[in-house]
């Protein structure tokens, strides 16, 4: 299924009110959007990356397309149609989720080819907004490649992920990338943290686990920062299998992802990628980063 959807202002995406109609904060994200739409060259696919507001930037881009307000200002914030994207009520802005499965089934995403040729209600464009790639599997990416290439000239995506890895280079490489930080006062999970998982889980040493578990904890990290931290192991390990079918890496990623891929089989390393994912899947939901510790902990110790 795909539906009109926004987040509440606490970033809750089961629910809650709707985000007022103010001004968007002033970004270096915001600026870029404002002023390739003040050009008329914001990409028809955006690629938001980062630890930073993905989602909030990614409305903003969403408006920016929908804007009526002065060319020179979008978006503007006030004009009906910001206002309704804001508002989660615009019928051309439509959010991707999947309610019935862990990740989004590919017949969603194949449902989405189709409505993306039916022209829009009353906006410019139809927008496509994902607000976490994680949850796109290969398939739905592979799908969404042809549609993004050769689909209708009013349509736009706008892909979010806190590690670009997230997304198949194929896809990536036909998006414009805009890399969002933290807004001042949060604190982030480390690229450090997720080498630090990955170094334990080659170290195969019962307690380990529980030990690097206990010191994340300590952190007290948020469920978005212990995703990043997920998704950062998860991406080394994708690497780790791209450098024994012979493809080449990122350079700082090169040495640990060599490590794992000399001392963890195929297919030992396919299956901490499934578990890992796993795991970055369960803190989309309503669950203390402590508990998804504690879990992922308990099940290295088991493989260990």
């Amino acid at each position: 299924m795909i539906d009109t959807y926004e987040a509440s202002p606490a970033g809750d995406e089961k629910g809650g009110p709707a985000m007022p109609a103010a001004p968007w904060r002033e970004t270096a994200v915001l600026s870029r959007i404002r002023s390739a739409a003040s050009r008329g060259a914001l990409s028809h696919a955006l690629l938001l990356t980062g630890p930073g507001d993905r989602l909030a930037a990614a409305r903003s881009a969403a408006a920016a397309f929908q804007c009526t307000g002065p060319e020179r200002d979008r978006p503007c914030g006030a004009c009906p149609a910001c206002r309704k994207v804001r508002e989660g009520i615009h019928p051309d802005v439509i959010t991707v989720r999947d309610t019935e499965h862990k990740t989004i089934a590919v017949e969603v995403i194949r449902d989405i080819r189709k409505d993306a040729y039916i022209r829009p209600n009353e906006g410019a464009r139809k927008v496509y907004l994902f607000p976490d790639c994680a949850l796109l599997t290969e398939a739905d990416q592979n799908v969404l490649l042809k549609l993004v290439e050769e689909g209708p000239p009013y349509a736009a995506f706008l892909f979010c992920a806190e590690n670009p890895a997230a997304v198949l280079q194929t896809l990536r490489s036909r998006c414009i990338e805009l890399r969002l930080h933290p807004a001042s006062g949060t604190a982030p999970a480390e690229d450090g943290d997720g080498e630090a998982l990955c170094r334990t889980i080659l170290k195969k040493e019962p307690g380990a686990a529980a030990e690097l578990a206990v010191r994340l904890e300590r952190k007290k990290l948020s469920r978005e920062a212990l995703a990043a931290l997920l998704e950062r192991s998860g991406a080394l390990f994708s690497e780790a299998l791209v450098l024994l079918y012979g493809g080449t890496v990122e350079e700082r990623d090169r040495e640990l992802a060599g490590l794992i891929g000399g001392r963890l089989t195929k297919t030992q390393i396919v299956r901490m990628i499934e578990l890992l994912k796993e795991y970055r899947r369960e803190c989309g939901y309503n669950v203390g980063p402590g508990h998804v510790l504690g879990a992922l902990a308990a099940e290295l110790e088991e493989i260990f």
